[in-house]
């Protein structure tokens, strides 16, 4: 992986040669947290992540930001890279939501979308719980909720088999910017819905995939996701949370290459491919 650069003060990383992919991560984390996608993709892709606003080593948002900001964010870096050809963004959590956002905003500049882990259309109870969270760290930081998101987002397995892992990823969560923290997790919260109507005016490829257990991005939410999108399939893996990049890597890297490599898949065919990436 290439060192950490600047284009307009947003943080990358940028390595490997072929069709760009760019990853965008979710809120509390940064580029970091793609390092087992850069292992399995970087052989065959130019493989590009970088820090949301707000994230790592890139600016503070503007004050009452919008999620189209974070989406410009990623244009502006976009052109300061000089990618002229249509790339795929690949968003996890709530950059699953700025790369609807960049797809609808710079649908030129997108050939394929793949959005992991992601929200769409919280019931109720589900944009309280967010929201209550919001608030939490307005009142204590962002060290508020870093327990029971740990305990959301890894298996009970995996927190005790990587002790280390986890605990940088506690660290990387209570030293976020307050600041960008919040405004980030209040777009987060509020925007599940965000370019419902839309949606349907995207005709690329849209790969959704989420774990069988994620509870905040839910397989019910990535199949409504779906049904807005004219070219969409969905993935649900076996017992699989929240950071499923992170804990099964390959399991992830084998969908992302299945789906990368452009195979047109038929109802059946896109059934096997679910198969396939469960180990079934």
């Amino acid at each position: 992986m290439d060192s950490m650069k600047l284009v307009d003060g947003t943080s990358y990383f940028s390595c490997g040669d072929g069709e760009t992919v760019i990853f965008i991560h979710g809120v509390g984390l940064d580029k970091s947290m793609w390092g087992g996608q850069v292992a399995g993709l970087m052989q065959n892709y130019h493989v590009i992540g970088y820090d949301m606003l707000g994230h790592g080593d890139s600016p503070e948002p503007e004050t009452n930001v919008s999620i189209e900001a974070y989406a410009d964010q990623l244009e502006r870096l976009i052109t300061a890279l000089k990618l002229d050809k249509p790339i795929t963004v690949v968003g996890f959590s709530m950059g699953g939501l700025v790369a609807r956002a960049f797809a609808l905003k710079y649908s030129h500049r997108i050939a394929r979308l793949v959005v992991l882990n992601s929200v769409f259309n919280r019931t109720d109870e589900q944009r309280q719980n967010v929201l209550s969270r919001c608030k939490e760290v307005k009142k204590l930081g962002p060290g508020a909720n870093v327990e029971a998101a740990i305990e959301r987002w890894f298996s009970k397995e995996y927190r005790g088999a990587s002790p280390a892992q986890i605990d940088a990823f506690k660290a990387r969560i209570v030293t976020n910017s307050k600041n960008g923290y919040l405004q980030t997790y209040q777009l987060f919260g509020e925007n599940d819905n965000y370019g419902i109507s839309q949606l349907n005016t995207l005709h690329l490829p849209v790969l959704i995939a989420t774990g069988e257990f994620d509870v905040g991005s839910t397989p019910e939410m990535a199949y409504g996701l779906a049904r807005y999108l004219p070219n969409a399939e969905v993935v649900v893996l076996d017992q699989q949370r929240h950071m499923m990049p992170v804990e099964s890597p390959q399991l992830v890297n084998d969908m992302l290459i299945a789906f990368l490599d452009g195979q047109q898949h038929s109802q059946q065919e896109q059934v096997t491919l679910q198969e396939v990436v469960n180990g079934a």
